[in-house]
C-alpha cells in the first residue's frame, strides 16, 4: 500500500519561511514523479512543484518560482518543499502526491497523480 505523509505546515507572517516534508512509503519512492499541490479555501487544487525521484528534474508553478525549492532525500524516502518569502496568497492546504514514472514537462495536474497524502495546512498572515 502506498502511503504519503505530509508535515511541517504552520502559521507564519508574510516574508517568513516553512519547510514541508512528505514521507513516502519505500515501495512508491524510487522511479516515481512526486509533486506538491495546494488548495486555498474555495479554490481548485493547483500544482506547485514536482520532481523525479532519483533524477535532477524539477518544475515549478510560475507563482512560486524563485521562492520555493523542491528536493529529495533518498535515504529518508522524503521529498521536501522549502518555502521562502511567503505571501498571504500561499495560504492553503498543501498535499504531496505521486505517480509511477517520469514527470510531465510542466507541473502535473491533479488528474495525473495516483496517490495522495492527507495534507498539511499553511497559513500566511499579512
Amino acid at each position: 500500500q502506498v502511503q504519503l505523509t505530509e508535515s511541517g505546515g504552520g502559521s507564519v507572517q508574510a516574508g517568513g519561511s516553512l519547510r514541508l516534508s512528505c514521507v513516502i512509503s519505500e515501495n512508491a519512492f524510487r522511479g516515481n514523479c512526486v509533486a506538491w499541490f495546494r488548495q486555498a479555501p474555495g479554490q481548485e487544487r493547483e500544482g506547485v512543484a514536482a520532481t523525479y525521484i532519483g533524477g535532477l528534474y524539477t518544475s515549478y508553478a510560475d507563482s512560486v518560482k524563485g521562492r520555493f525549492t523542491i528536493s529529495q532525500d533518498d535515504v529518508k524516502s522524503t521529498v521536501y518543499l522549502q518555502m521562502n518569502s511567503l505571501i498571504p496568497d500561499d495560504t492553503g492546504m498543501y498535499y504531496c502526491a505521486t505517480v509511477r514514472g517520469w514527470c510531465p514537462p510542466a507541473v502535473p495536474g491533479v488528474e495525473v497523480m495516483d496517490y495522495w497524502g492527507k495534507g498539511t495546512l499553511v497559513t500566511v498572515s499579512s
